[in-house]
């Protein structure tokens, strides 16, 4: 895959950046397979579940934010 180098919003360079998720954990965010499920007691049920890391660029020039599901 080709990460992005030009914004598609308008031509202004794209920087690698992250989103925490810092409800519960500060961990980077994740993709989950399917549509959320909640648990009785532990939030979301994500075992046997496809999971990526989000990767995510912004662009310098006007702040749009472009995410991937970053594959192992």
């Amino acid at each position: 895959m080709n990460l992005p180098t030009q914004c598609p919003k308008c031509t202004g360079a794209m920087e690698e950046g992250f989103i925490l998720d810092a409800a519960d954990t500060p961990w980077v965010a994740r993709w989950i397979e399917g549509p959320p499920q909640v648990s009785r007691w532990f939030g979301a049920k994500l075992k046997g579940r496809r999971q990526s890391q989000i990767q995510t660029f912004r662009c310098v020039r006007c702040n749009y934010l472009e995410s991937y599901a970053r594959e192992k």
